[in-house]
């Protein structure tokens, strides 16, 4: 099929432009193409006969739909996985918070003509319609917590129609960041970083308290208590505090240049105290091998400690832990694994070297700890919220916890997991933490809304992409389409009688879209019958 370019025509709407942008029979049921309407690039889809027409680019991050795939009424990103009713334009999966524009659509002798209005020309997102407060509302949602899932959820009961008062309490110093990318790019200012500008939450009456903390939770007064000793009353509420970062807790922990990642005051701090200087990380984890191959072209030198093989062994397996391993140490990263730290020396109160349990010392500028995270649940000690051993909060398809009227999304949560027959499943993941928030909010309405998202989630190395999607605890075979060692590969994570718990690899989007699908429904398959692969380390 031939790219179309719609020529403008003189409508009897003066603020619609319209453009023929192919014939009828260009497009077959369940096929896409992109098309130009007055230099404005439109996804134009038909299925069941009917076409429609919503904008060409994510609403994340700008990927070409085009490139992705479509599957019912739905097109998928082909980078991250967001999803978008090809009718409506809104979004239906995560990441990402805006709809994408719809346009209409008249087939006429056999074309098919898009119009679009002229105010929207240049715009490929658009922001739902939300409502406001109403006076005299006396009714208060209270969301704890600044991430994704508090917002998600602001938004959603925004775009609900709900006309009482939200307060979004958080300790950090920005409005919702994108998190995902403190990790992968330490050094963006912190406007690039905003979800939403400030004027975002006056417009819709979002109540955003920064700089401050719930230290306990009253559920029989339904009152919080913040760390300046104020309380404050709420008629539902959600906690969606997160995790934070697990320090180092050995000798010489304390010294200077010993840091963490939770913050955009952390990363920034992490970039220019590296910059020129040594550093080390501790721990093969995600973040930890993010920060160590971001630093890799920045730091003098940079060294990784982990206490296995190989990064990522017990998630992802040996074979992939051994070849992300082998990009690092490409561009020169130090891997010192099966070790760990026993101390850290420090000479007139900054960091000087780091002693291994191998015996090994070395000398360094920076510490960096990247060995995983605890749920921020302390402040729930006194108020009867049920959490796991891990002190997570557990919470029920409907986001609901043990308490009437509190709520729970997010990283902070245990839940109920669809794909896993409702195993219950603490999962650090943006997209899930987005798709909780939405959630939350329909049920704080009485919507009766289930939490049936596959988890998916993405990393970055050395400019270099990987997804993953699915839940792989437990699997017992790992079976690969391509060969790891060329870094051409797709690996299927299979649990006993050839059940499909997740996936892994960079690859065409219809396929991935494929197994998730099946992986959604709990079927078996076979690996034989996703032909074909592209490599692992594409750049979207």
């Amino acid at each position: 099929m031939s790219q179309g370019q719609g020529q403008a025509t003189t409508g009897q709407d003066q603020d619609q432009v319209t453009g023929m942008v192919c014939l009828e029979s260009d497009l077959q049921d369940g096929q896409m193409k992109e098309v130009e309407v007055d230099e404005q690039k439109i996804l134009l889809v038909r299925t069941q006969g009917l076409y429609s027409a919503v904008g060409s680019k994510c609403s994340h991050y700008g990927a070409p739909l085009i490139k992705g795939a479509l599957v019912g009424d739905r097109v998928r990103c082909p980078f991250h996985g967001a999803c978008f009713n090809i009718k409506t334009g809104d979004i239906e999966e995560y990441p990402g918070l805006d709809c994408l524009p719809s346009y209409k659509v008249k087939v006429e002798d056999g074309k098919v003509y898009v119009s679009v209005n002229k105010k929207s020309l240049k715009l490929y997102k658009r922001v739902k319609d939300m409502s406001c407060r109403v006076s005299g509302v006396r009714h208060t949602i209270l969301l704890i917590g600044g991430g994704p899932a508090s917002l998600l959820c602001a938004e959603t009961l925004r775009q609900n129609r709900y006309e009482g008062r939200i307060v979004m309490v958080t300790r950090d110093t920005l409005p919702p960041i994108d998190k995902p990318k403190l990790s992968k790019a330490m050094h963006l200012e912190s406007a690039s970083l905003l979800l939403r500008p400030t004027d975002f939450f006056q417009q819709h009456d979002i109540e955003l308290w920064m700089q401050k903390e719930v230290v306990s939770v009253n559920p029989v007064e339904k009152t919080v208590k913040l760390n300046d000793g104020s309380l404050h009353y709420y008629d539902q509420l959600l906690i969606s505090t997160g995790c934070r970062a697990r320090p180092l807790s050995c000798p010489g922990s304390e010294l200077e240049g010993v840091r963490i990642l939770q913050s955009y005051e952390d990363a920034k701090e992490i970039h220019q105290s590296c910059v020129g200087k040594k550093a080390v990380v501790v721990g093969a984890s995600f973040i930890g091998m993010e920060v160590a191959s971001y630093l890799a072209d920045k730091a003098a030198s940079v060294a990784m400690v982990g206490n296995g093989s190989y990064p990522f062994e017990r998630s992802l397996g040996p074979e992939i832990g051994k070849m992300t391993m082998q990009m690092l140490e490409e561009s020169k990263v130090k891997f010192y694994m099966n070790d760990g730290v026993v101390e850290i020396i420090g000479q007139n109160g900054k960091v000087k070297e780091v002693v291994l349990k191998s015996g090994a010392v070395v000398e360094t500028d920076v510490v960096i700890a990247g060995i995983g995270v605890i749920p921020n649940s302390d402040f729930l000690k006194e108020s009867q919220v049920e959490v796991d051993s891990r002190k997570a909060v557990i919470i029920d398809k409907f986001m609901r916890t043990n308490i009437p009227n509190v709520f729970g999304a997010g990283d902070v949560t245990s839940f109920p997991l669809t794909i896993r027959k409702d195993q219950r499943v603490n999962i650090g993941h943006w997209q899930l933490a987005s798709a909780h928030g939405r959630v939350a909010a329909l049920n704080m309405l009485q919507k009766q809304i289930k939490i049936d998202s596959v988890p998916f989630f993405w990393t970055v190395l050395l400019g270099k992409s990987v997804r993953y999607t699915g839940y792989g605890e437990g699997y017992t075979e790992i079976i690969f389409k391509g060969k790891v060692e060329e870094r051409k590969f797709l690996a299927f994570y299979i649990k006993t009688s050839s059940v499909l718990i997740c996936f892994l690899g960079a690859f065409r989007v219809a396929q991935r879209s494929k197994a998730l699908h099946r992986i959604a429904r709990g079927v078996t398959t076979d690996p034989g019958s996703f032909p074909g692969y592209v490599t692992w380390l594409e750049v979207p």
